[in-house]
């Protein structure tokens, strides 16, 4: 092998270079946030039901939200007819934060973990989570 013992010097380096992340972070895992559903809307509902069920809002919500954009800004859609039949205003700002006041602990704090950061927030913002001068 020409020069073998360099490409085995360089192999060697490459992968502890590309294997860093991994070693620094092993044993190191975050807790996966619980959204905290404690606001004086949700406590004052008698029937403390979402749009849709727990499970499809986890995993379906944000397709949820860009299709109720998308039909309310193109086709002038105003309302949302859930799996059970209970007809909900499409708003983002009227409906979801209505109950979900909380934003820093309810849809911040799982957004933080995952590393995402969803353009709602570009235009749907309260006051009182704007943080500055």
């Amino acid at each position: 092998m020409y020069k073998g013992h360099r490409i085995i010097i360089f192999l060697v380096v490459f992968l502890a270079i590309v294997l860093t992340p991994l070693f620094v972070n092993l044993g190191h895992v975050d807790a996966v946030p619980t959204p905290s559903l404690d606001t004086p809307q949700i406590d004052n509902m008698a029937s403390k039901q979402c749009v849709e069920s727990t499970e499809f809002m986890r995993a379906e919500h944000m397709q949820m939200l860009d299709t109720w954009r998308t039909e309310a800004v193109r086709d002038g859609a105003v309302s949302y007819t859930s799996s059970t039949g209970q007809v909900y205003e499409v708003s983002l700002q009227n409906g979801c934060l209505e109950c979900h006041s909380n934003r820093s602990e309810f849809c911040d704090s799982c957004h933080n973990y995952v590393g995402v950061d969803p353009n709602c927030w570009d235009c749907h913002t309260d006051l009182k989570d704007v943080t500055g001068p």
